[in-house]
């Protein structure tokens, strides 16, 4: 056991910033139809229950994306593949209209914009918000989904990476 002999520091913004970059993430696009539709790059995204299947995924407030998932009665989730560096980076700058800039998408059902090639997709019924500090967790049941084949995009350090493909051992 490791025995923590310096003084404890507190958790401000900065440093919980610092420790939870340490965690890899999954990289999804969150989309919700409106005039217009929105999407984000999220990190925050994760399955929550089997029964009832329920996902999670987090929001800040203040993002320019909230006013519209704030009422929105669906979303889509895509868990972004390995090649998509570009798509998540589209996803994720500010003051753009990220639609306009990525091109390889199509409205779905209930008009929910629809990623072209995710590792996954999950078409969701939001059920729930819950207010977190500055942010909201979002809860959705998917209602529908399909995958592909491919490694995740993954989010580490403050950088995108991937998977590293392993070796079988004789």
């Amino acid at each position: 056991m490791t025995v923590i002999d310096e003084p404890l520091a507190p958790v401000d913004p900065d440093r919980f910033r610092a420790l939870l970059r340490r965690q890899a993430a999954s990289v999804a696009v969150v989309t919700a139809a409106g005039d217009p539709p929105v999407g984000f790059t999220a990190t925050s995204f994760t399955s929550v229950s089997l029964r009832p299947p329920l996902v999670s995924f987090c929001l800040a407030r203040s993002s320019s994306s909230w006013p519209t998932v704030a009422g929105a009665e669906h979303i889509a989730v895509h868990l972004l593949g390995a090649n998509q560096r570009e798509v998540a980076q589209t996803f994720a700058t500010s003051g753009i209209n990220r639609f306009a800039a990525h091109s390889g998408w199509r409205p779905g059902p209930y008009g929910v914009p629809l990623l072209d090639e995710p590792v996954a997709w999950l078409l969701c019924r939001v059920t729930d918000r819950v207010s977190a500090g500055d942010h909201a967790i979002v809860l959705a049941e998917p209602l529908t989904g399909h995958h592909g084949e491919g490694s995740p995009l993954l989010y580490h350090m403050g950088r995108y990476a991937a998977l590293q493909p392993t070796t079988k051992e004789s």
